[in-house]
């Protein structure tokens, strides 16, 4: 059986490829989660956050994995996978540490989202990013405090000179090669679970995708907007391109729009906010569950997924709701 070579350059492109990628990303950070763990560079990594941390009553391997998330997601997920395979923290500290990450990971799209939004919708840009900074501020300090009030206080250990893994094997040749076995021991076994489970849930993701049942969910969400009357004729083709096609398309007509003076900074920021919250879980679906499926066991990863559109849906409504009656 024989395929045309454009159904294989579109098979390569939007399937093979990214799966590689995906793949190469997880792999790099699941290697380097071990070795810092295998070097004990946990502890080091977390006297960072430690001090706001300690506040929620999270471990030193939650500070950890929030440091590693504001340079990548992927490793400081990983390392909360690791913890919690190996009984290290809680199911209630590896939900709460995962949605404390999202703050890091905010700030490391923010210079993106920034620098576009700017020259699209001029001055509305600042209230905009605003808003979803005030979201992710109010997310953050949130689930500090529930984590203080669900999660018992950390046990407070002795500090105990222990020999490094560098000492204790006789010297850094020996002892870094004890150290890069270890870790390579353990990426195998963790490495086969990821791809068992990512390869199939991301080729069935694509599949449902390339039938259109992504683009019909997202066609009926932006059709019924009669729940939201305050909304223009106007601010409904924004909120359409966000939901069906992406972030950018949506911003590109509101520019549009602004520059043409059909609408108003409020109109344009309320539109875009309803866009965002309305697009959110879909694309979380395509886009996020195939690697959290990897990284974390299929039902926590949904279980993640979940509780973060709540906390990302709920911090966007307080936000835009307080925007509303302020304007």
């Amino acid at each position: 059986m024989s395929f045309p070579a454009t159904t294989m350059l579109s098979l390569w492109h939007d399937l093979i490829w990214p799966l590689i990628r995906l793949l190469g990303y997880v792999s790099v950070s699941l290697f380097l989660a071990n070795v810092i763990e295998s070097l004990n560079w946990t502890t080091k990594i977390a006297a960072l956050a430690r001090p706001l941390l300690r506040l929620g009553n999270l471990s030193d391997i939650s500070s950890a994995s929030f440091t590693m998330a504001l340079f990548s997601g992927i490793s400081a997920n990983t390392m909360l996978s690791e913890a919690y395979e190996q009984n290290k923290i809680s199911r209630k500290e590896l939900i709460l540490a995962n949605l404390f990450n999202s703050m890091p990971v905010y700030f490391l799209h923010l210079p993106t989202v920034s620098f576009i939004t700017a020259p699209m919708i001029k001055g509305a840009a600042i209230i905009y990013v605003g808003l979803t900074f005030g979201a992710a501020i109010l997310r953050t300090f949130s689930i500090l405090l529930i984590s203080r009030f669900i999660l018992p206080s950390p046990e407070r250990r002795e500090d105990i000179k222990v020999k490094g893994p560098i000492e204790a094997n006789g010297g850094w040749k020996s002892g870094w090669n004890a150290i890069l076995q270890k870790s390579w021991k353990r990426f195998k076994k963790r490495i086969r679970s990821i791809i068992r489970f990512t390869i199939p849930i991301y080729i069935v993701i694509f599949w449902l995708h390339k039938a259109g049942i992504f683009t019909a969910m997202e066609k009926m969400m932006a059709t019924y907007f009669s729940f939201l009357p305050w909304l223009t004729p106007e601010s409904m083709g924004i909120i359409t391109l966000q939901i069906a096609a992406e972030f950018t398309a949506g911003l590109a007509a509101a520019g549009a729009l602004l520059q043409a003076g059909s609408m108003t900074y409020r109109e344009i920021i309320l539109a875009l906010l309803v866009g965002n919250i309305l697009s959110s879980p879909i694309r979380a679906i395509r886009h996020q569950f195939p690697y959290y499926a990897g990284i974390f066991q299929p039902k926590v990863a949904a279980e993640l997924i979940f509780y973060n559109q709540i906390f990302r849906i709920g911090s966007l409504m307080i936000m835009g709701g307080i925007y509303y009656v302020l304007s």
